[in-house]
């Protein structure tokens, strides 16, 4: 679970919801830390072969689909997922990397 502003956000749902759009593979969402609302909404996404699709194309079908904060304020299209052995999505490494991306701490800011 995420916070973000005080709402509680479940990736799960999240994921579940992405998981209907056409050209969506695979989704892992997490939250990132934000100075102002403590964690925003990333969601990896993996494209099925072929597809192209942008971050503005995914924010519009969120829109108006689910709720204002559970949109995601960073998406990243990859190829794979960190994986471990057990074929688990390794979100902490997915929060590293988009944290080093973004140039900020790891911490929760709030």
């Amino acid at each position: 679970m995420l916070i973000r502003g005080g709402e509680n956000i479940f990736p799960r749902e999240v994921e579940e919801f992405l998981y209907r759009h056409p050209k969506v593979q695979g989704v892992q969402v997490f939250g990132v830390p934000d100075q102002k609302y403590g964690e925003e909404v990333c969601a990896w996404v993996q494209l099925k072969p072929g597809a192209m699709a942008t971050d503005q194309e995914i924010r519009d079908f969120c829109c108006g689909q689910i709720a204002q904060h559970k949109n995601p304020r960073h998406i990243r299209f990859v190829t794979e997922f960190p994986l471990t052995v057990t074929g688990k999505a390794q979100k902490f490494i997915m929060r590293e990397q988009m944290c080093a991306e973004l140039s900020i701490t790891a911490e929760r800011t709030a």
